[in-house]
This record gives structure tokens, C-alpha cells and sequence, in this order.
């Protein structure tokens, strides 16, 4: 099966390895499982890399596995007129406007869409090697940046405030994914964006398609 990019390699090994790391520390607080997809409802931004990544997984998939591949590219343009009804951007091309503020109402009022990658029989992400750091990154409490994110409202129920900071952990202390991002550009958009494939609307959304 083909794998991702050596040079995201070394970002995802990072991240994985960190991760891991987390869920050790975490032992039984960690209510994440095969299956739970707490994290797998609503839409959120999703960055050049993380959607090149999923465009290749969705490549990968098609060598693999063509029919689970058409299933998810469906369910992506299943969500396009539902996601494009007061996208908080550019609706031509997908990319999301700097303001997250204001799309905060819009991320809530879709929050309980699957994501198109999410298998509804088994309940398992169909681009699990390939998913967004978001998504790697949830569950267990994590530092981005100067931001201290709190964990799945589903882990370390009822752990003291001491406990959870002791498994807090920085999956990208070095900066790796910034770096990766450079040459790429800022622009941010949707998973569904990233997987619709033939949209109606061009071969792809105009701003991820010559990544």
C-alpha cells in the first residue's frame, strides 16, 4: 500500500509517536476506541497538507479498494450543498476566510455531520493512515502553539486537574508541520472540499487542486 510522502513521514512519526506517548500516560482516562467517533461529527479547517495528504490516501484507496473509495468520495459531494449553504468563505473555491470567529456558528450548526471518511457500517475511518493532524491529535491533552487544548469531553472523566496536565504533551514541539506548510501556502478548507473529487463545479475545488 503506498504511503504517505517521506518528508510528512517524519511529521506523522512525530505526531504518532508523541501521541502514543499521551495515551500511555493517560492509561484508563483515554476513553478513545476503535469504533468511538466522538471526534468523527462536524466539520473543522483542514490545512494544504493535511489535504494533499487525504487526496493521496484517497489514490491509495482506489488502488486498494475502488469501491470503499467511490463510497467516500460520495459522501463527500453528498455534504457540498449542505456545507456550502453559508460556508464562511470563498464557495468557489473551498478556502476558508481568516475570520474563525465568525465561522464558529457555522462549524456548531453542522456539528453533527459525519465526516465523509467515517464508514457508517463499521464506525472506523476509511483514510485512517492518512487523517489530519487534527484528528491524530484528539483525545488526550495536547499544546499547539501557546494554546492549551483540553482533552475529549469523553476522557479523563473525573481525573483531578493535576492528572490531566501530566499527560498533556506538544505533538509537533519542533515545528515540523510549519515548515511542510511554507511552500504550500495558508489556506485552510474542509475534508469534504478535499475528497469531493468531481464536484459540478470543476474537476475539484480551484485552490487545493494543484497541490
Amino acid at each position: 500500500m503506498s504511503r504517505p510522502r517521506p518528508s510528512d513521514r517524519l511529521l506523522l512519526q512525530v505526531v504518532d509517536e508523541t501521541m502514543a506517548e499521551a495515551a500511555r500516560r493517560a492509561g484508563s482516562w483515554l476513553a478513545c476506541r476503535p469504533g468511538c467517533t466522538e471526534c468523527c461529527h462536524g466539520p473543522f479547517p483542514i490545512n494544504r497538507l493535511d489535504a494533499r495528504r487525504l487526496r493521496e490516501g484517497m489514490a491509495a484507496l482506489s488502488e486498494t479498494d475502488p469501491e470503499r473509495a467511490r463510497a467516500v468520495g460520495s459522501r463527500a459531494r453528498a455534504q457540498l450543498p449542505i456545507l456550502l449553504d453559508g460556508f464562511p468563505g470563498d464557495p468557489e473555491t473551498g478556502v476558508l476566510a481568516d475570520d474563525g470567529e465568525e465561522a464558529d456558528p457555522y462549524f456548531s450548526r453542522h456539528g453533527a455531520l459525519p465526516c465523509p471518511a467515517l464508514d457508517p457500517e463499521t464506525g472506523r475511518c476509511d483514510l485512517y493512515a492518512w487523517r489530519p493532524l487534527t484528528c491524530r491529535t484528539f483525545g488526550p491533552p495536547v499544546r499547539i502553539g501557546e494554546s492549551a487544548l483540553p482533552p475529549c469531553r469523553l476522557c479523563f472523566q473525573g481525573a483531578p486537574a493535576g492528572e490531566v496536565e501530566a499527560c498533556r504533551v506538544e505533538p509537533d514541539p519542533h515545528g515540523l508541520e510549519d515548515r511542510l506548510l511554507a511552500p504550500l501556502g495558508e489556506e485552510e478548507t474542509l475534508i469534504a472540499f478535499a475528497l469531493a473529487g468531481n464536484s459540478g463545479r470543476g474537476e475539484t475545488f480551484l485552490a487545493f487542486r494543484t497541490l
